[in-house]
């Protein structure tokens, strides 16, 4: 175990260990992982530098785990004299803080060193990000760059050149770290065995050629260009050798002369190539001049010239021996074609082929590819030093961000999940989320127990689309609803339409929770009236064409029926329910003006009634609002509650105030018309009011009570 002391602070509920110091990143590796603020990272919907995540996701899978993050921090351990400068993040790293006492420290000085040189600043003692933003463009000063990949600029023989560039033709090539591609070991090996297959191929074939190239390619084309016919009329002159009844059914249809005729006789007699070469006898030689299918007679001239002519002789008619011995002479040479190796590299022809086979370039090729691989070590010191130089800067805020929430509850800058700031309803909000898996959200955004309100943001201008959770930490909800709109600014400065399609409803603050009764109440008194307003008018619009139908039938109308009569009951009914009303009414007001001079005291109480337990109950769910949640629904793995108070609530959500040393007129020329009736109820309730005090109180009597 380490005996390292380490310091933590604490904010969003739980301890944080703090990382300021040298030892503090030395020992990170012995802090027990529990204590870690979050144990994954996604790379996608992570406002960091997108190539130190790369370079952080080792195994290229899109997340970033603890021991990516602890062997980025060795490895800037490893080479920098004082590590702690990451924290600090300034923006180029000096050759001279690189650690001279280690071997990795001094490799990188020196690739550094090199880089500079290479890219025409050797003159200077420090790199930054704009040095290594291009690294194709660093490798590509490089000819040998220790990837084992040659790219032809590499190459300076012509003859060289000329094998390299055959290599890529045939075979393809592999990318080189300077972003060309190029040939590597593997490709050459490949190349020359085909090469080496292909010309012994060739020479085999001088074997079986026969009549020699293209003569027997030309025999091979003509002749599966009629095998199966041929092979199907031989087929019907034995069956008709075997049974001369079957000619009827195997042999030329006549059945097919009246369809041709209703039409032009095409040239090419399409209507016949199903119809066998020739008339079908069991004498079994099929004539190859005359009385021949009209539809093949071209292919079948053509399989004569090509094939049998120049293979078995002249010939009017093809026996099944002939049309036997014409396949065999054919056959090697299709068996010898059809297993041809080497197919990569028959565009180069024979005499290139054995031009490379004869010469150095496979040697020349494996030497220059030698020569790159021995540069390794330097190549590699030029990927540390692109490496360090951006752990150099962006390290230190994913640690911020990762191993504590410093940058979050510190309140020092935006956190990396932390997408930019929306505006609507008179608000900012700086507690903004990009949306990476809306499954996922809507699962867990509602255990965060905050007030949340998704956004569809769009930019007209260049089509950018995007999804972001917004969290509404301070005021209230009176006028947050779907389709409100309002802007977004990402955190490179860009502004979006923003309107809101999804709220997650939860309280908001203490404010709120308190008033939110009387805000309901008041809303159902709007919405009964509302609604009782509506049915008088319906009934009203009922009334009015009741009496309009009446008064166009008023000659066919029989006499109204007679009033009802009043249910004396009834009346009684209604006139003790409102007694019963009153009485409680009287009673409630009663007892509040009995408290005499604590009768405010009371009102308090019955407000504190009304508003306190929708108090209580938002005062616990405050308490309990966790970022967690949100972030694991973008993939995170966070490893604590984070979560948000009340204080630290109202840091993030500001709310519309005038600036400092602002003065109002408050004169508007469109106010309504002030009424001096709340003026005299309000005087006439404090009369009222003290006299029931001071009645109560006994200073002043009424005659009767």
């Amino acid at each position: 175990m380490s005996s390292h002391s380490w310091n933590f602070f604490r904010a969003g509920g739980f301890d944080q260990v703090k990382l300021e110091t040298s030892d503090d990143l030395r020992n990170l590796s012995s802090l027990d992982k529990k204590l870690w603020v979050a144990l994954a990272l996604p790379t996608a919907g992570v406002l960091a530098d997108a190539r130190t995540l790369s370079l952080l996701d080792a195994d290229g899978d899109g997340r970033v785990r603890a021991p990516d993050v602890l062997a980025a921090v060795d490895f800037v351990c490893a080479r920098l004299r004082d590590p702690s400068e990451i924290l600090r993040q300034p923006g180029v790293l000096r050759l001279d803080a690189l650690n001279p006492e280690t071997a990795a420290g001094r490799s990188v000085a020196a690739a550094a060193a090199h880089l500079l040189a290479a890219t025409g600043r050797g003159d200077r003692r420090e790199v930054g990000l704009a040095d290594v933003a291009d690294p194709k463009a660093i490798f590509a000063t490089m000819p040998f760059n220790g990837d084992g990949v040659v790219p032809p600029f590499a190459a300076t023989e012509p003859k060289t050149i000329a094998a390299l560039y055959d290599v890529l033709s045939c075979m393809g090539g592999a990318p080189d770290r300077s972003g060309q591609d190029g040939v590597n070991a593997a490709l050459v090996g490949a190349f020359f065995t085909a090469c080496e297959a292909h010309e012994a191929w060739l020479v085999d074939g001088a074997a079986v050629h026969g009549l020699g190239e293209p003569a027997m390619t030309n025999a091979s084309v003509a002749l599966d260009a009629v095998r199966a016919k041929i092979e199907d009329w031989f087929a019907r002159t034995n069956l008709v050798a075997f049974d001369a009844r079957a000619a009827a059914a195997v042999d030329l249809s006549e059945s097919v002369y009246p369809t041709m005729a209703a039409d032009l006789l095409a040239a090419d007699l399409k209507a016949m190539e199903g119809q066998p070469l020739a008339r079908v006898t069991a004498a079994g030689s099929l004539p190859l001049t005359g009385a021949v299918n009209p539809a093949w007679r071209a292919r079948i001239d053509a399989f004569v010239a090509a094939a049998v002519v120049p293979l078995i002789g002249e010939r009017t008619t093809l026996t099944l021996g002939d049309w036997l011995a014409v396949q065999a002479a054919v056959s090697p040479y299709d068996t010898w074609r059809n297993s041809r190796p080497g197919a990569e590299v028959v565009g180069l022809g024979l005499a290139r082929i054995r031009e490379l086979l004869d010469g150095s370039a496979k040697a020349d090729l494996l030497a220059l590819i030698a020569n790159d691989e021995a540069r390794k070590p330097e190549a590699d010191g030029v990927d540390d030093v692109i490496r360090l130089v951006h752990f150099h800067a962006h390290l230190g805020t994913i640690l911020r961000n990762f191993v504590n929430f410093a940058d979050f509850y510190g309140r020092r800058g935006p956190a990396v999940f932390q997408a930019g700031t929306a505006w609507f309803d008179k608000r900012s909000y700086d507690l903004v989320l990009p949306v990476v898996d809306a499954g996922r959200h809507g699962s867990m955004a509602g255990r965060s127990g905050m007030y949340l309100a998704y956004l569809d943001c769009t930019r007209r201008s260049d089509g950018l689309r995007s999804q972001v959770c917004v969290a509404v930490t301070d005021g209230d909800s009176d006028n947050l609803m779907v389709g409100r709109n309002g802007l977004f600014y990402d955190r490179q400065g860009r502004d979006y339409d923003a309107t809101v399609v999804r709220i997650i409803d939860n309280p908001i603050s203490l404010r709120q929770a308190f008033w939110s009764p009387y805000k309901k109440f008041v809303r159902g008194v709007e919405d009964m009236v509302a609604a009782r307003a509506k049915a008088a008018e319906a009934e009203s619009d009922a009334a009015v064409a009741r009496a309009a139908e009446g008064a166009a039938n008023l000659d066919k109308t029989a006499p109204p029926p007679a009033p009802a009569k009043i249910d004396i009951g009834t009346v009684a009914a209604l006139g003790v329910a409102v007694g019963g009303i009153t009485a409680a009414m009287g009673a409630i007001m009663g007892a509040i003006f009995g408290l005499g001079w604590l009768m405010p005291v009371g009102i308090l109480g019955i407000m504190l009634l009304i508003s306190g337990p929708s108090v209580l109950l938002a005062a616990l769910k405050l308490r309990t609002r966790n970022l967690a949640p949100l972030l694991d629904a973008d993939g995170w793995a966070v490893n604590a509650s984070a979560f948000i108070n009340l204080p630290f609530g109202r840091s993030l959500t500001q709310m519309a105030a005038l600036p400092p040393g602002s003065s109002r007129d408050l004169a508007d020329p469109f106010a309504e018309k002030k009424s001096r009736l709340p003026f005299f109820l309000t005087v006439l309730v404090i009369i009222v009011a003290g006299a029931a005090g001071l009645w109560a109180a006994g200073i002043i009597t009424v005659p009767g009570l």
